[in-house]
């Protein structure tokens, strides 16, 4: 049975951690309302944006701009990887590495090479120790990014596309659904392919106008598609990585509760288990004494 001093050790480092764990979960609460309202907010532009550039593809030839040619023989796939810079938020990050080597391998098995970008270190450091080619990596982002990022990793991915570098372009991130919910997502991002380009309707339906001409507009949006989406979806991971994190720190918070409960009652027998020997070393005493 361990002493005494050592179970109040025991007692005194799990509160501490327990302090640790709650301050962890109420900065992450925080930083989660930022982030919830951030893609919120963004959600909407991204669906008209889409449903926009849906209208302007029925108009258009598939050869009125490269990133919506699909190429012949695709020989090489990038996958766009978001993760996050630090731990402490449960399985977030082994389930988008484990979506992204999923989908790595699919693709390998249908003859393309695979190499991937990375945005935030917990996926740059898992995909150093597998065989495939890092391209690029982002760390220390994630906490403090804004659009000029999506710009930034929309340009490098587009220029691959269009010089042939790259045929398949897919970016694998968190959704988040809810506080409690956050599903690993992938999403084609190039080729740009179009919803179905005219829906048949009942009725009368309305004849949109654009100026300038829809070639024209395609070219300038079709970039601007491919950062929105990639913009997306660095909201919706910095959102589900608050809402794991906050998740995970009450668990642990918790745990620590049943621990430090554990502990004292281990405590509180060990120290009646010292009375009771001190008593009967007493008793005993006293009776050698009376029998002498």
């Amino acid at each position: 049975m361990p002493s005494l001093k050592d179970v109040k050790l025991q007692i005194s480092g799990v509160g501490k951690t327990k302090q640790i764990t709650r301050a962890m979960g109420m900065v992450a609460s925080a930083k989660l309302r930022g982030a919830q309202n951030r893609i919120e907010r963004f959600r909407p532009y991204a669906e008209k944006f889409n449903e926009m550039l849906d209208s302007l593809s029925g108009r258009t030839e598939e050869a009125a701009h490269p990133l919506l040619q699909a190429h012949g023989q695709p020989k090489t796939a990038v996958i766009l990887l978001l993760t996050s810079d630090r731990g402490l938020c449960g399985g977030f990050n082994i389930n988008l590495i484990s979506a992204a080597l999923s989908l790595a391998k699919s693709r390998e098995e249908a003859g393309l090479s695979v190499r991937f970008i990375c945005v935030g270190k917990k996926g740059r450091d898992a995909i150093r120790k597998t065989p495939y080619e890092i391209m690029e990596s982002y760390g220390d982002v994630m906490g403090s990014f804004d659009f000029t990022l999506a710009a930034r990793l929309g340009g490098k991915v587009s220029q691959l596309y269009a010089g042939c570098d790259a045929d398949e372009v897919y970016l694998v991130y968190s959704e988040f659904a809810s506080m409690t919910r956050q599903v690993p997502s992938t999403m084609a991002i190039l080729p740009v392919t179009a919803a179905a380009s005219e829906k048949k309707q009942d009725g009368a339906s309305a004849e949109c106008l654009y100026e300038p001409e829809a070639g024209a507009l395609m070219a300038e949006f079709l970039p601007r598609y491919v950062n929105v989406q990639i913009y997306r979806g660095l909201l919706d991971n910095a959102a589900s990585e608050h809402a794991a994190r906050m998740a995970s720190m009450d668990n642990a918070t918790r745990n620590c509760d049943e621990l430090i409960n554990t502990l004292t009652l281990l405590y509180n027998k060990t120290r009646q288990a010292t009375i009771t020997n001190e008593l009967i070393d007493i008793v005993g005493g006293a009776n050698a004494q009376q029998s002498q």
